[in-house]
């Protein structure tokens, strides 16, 4: 069995506890993916309340936002706290040619998947030629009868 050990990935982990026992920017491991006439992200958000999850567009920036509170126990004694709580936040700079006011979220077993579709003027078509004895061709940028 072979183990993987990172560590600049562990020292991250000590540094971050050392500066604050509440890791308040947590992180929001991301895949992305075209499928067809769109791009699918999906978005792991393990432990977020589905009732703050907050997905927005402006000016070609998508963010996203979500909240886990910390389980607060009057009587408790950690013995280990490493989960992080506090607010999720993610903004990704999206290209031109999508739908963005078409994407659609759904939440389900701590991922939160997108599905944004590409706009209709950025798909790729067909353009028929004509040709033929009635057909005006354009040469140097003046037109001549076929």
């Amino acid at each position: 069995m072979a183990t993987r050990f990172d560590p600049f990935q562990e020292f991250d982990r000590l540094f971050g506890q050392m500066l604050t026992a509440d890791r308040s920017s947590a992180t929001m491991p991301i895949d992305l993916y075209r499928s067809g006439d769109h791009y699918v992200l999906h978005v792991d958000l393990p432990g977020a309340d589905p009732g703050s999850i907050d997905v927005n567009v402006e000016d070609r920036t998508l963010t996203i936002r979500a909240q886990r509170t910390a389980h607060t126990e009057s009587d408790a004694q950690w013995l280990a706290k490493e989960r992080p709580t506090g607010t999720y936040a993610r903004q990704l700079s999206v290209g031109r040619g999508l739908a963005l006011d078409a994407i659609s979220a759904t939440y389900a077993d701590g991922v939160l998947t997108l599905s944004i579709p590409v706009a209709e003027e950025a798909k790729p078509r067909r353009i028929e030629v004509q040709h033929g004895g009635d057909a005006t061709q354009i040469t140097s940028g003046a037109e001549a009868s076929a």
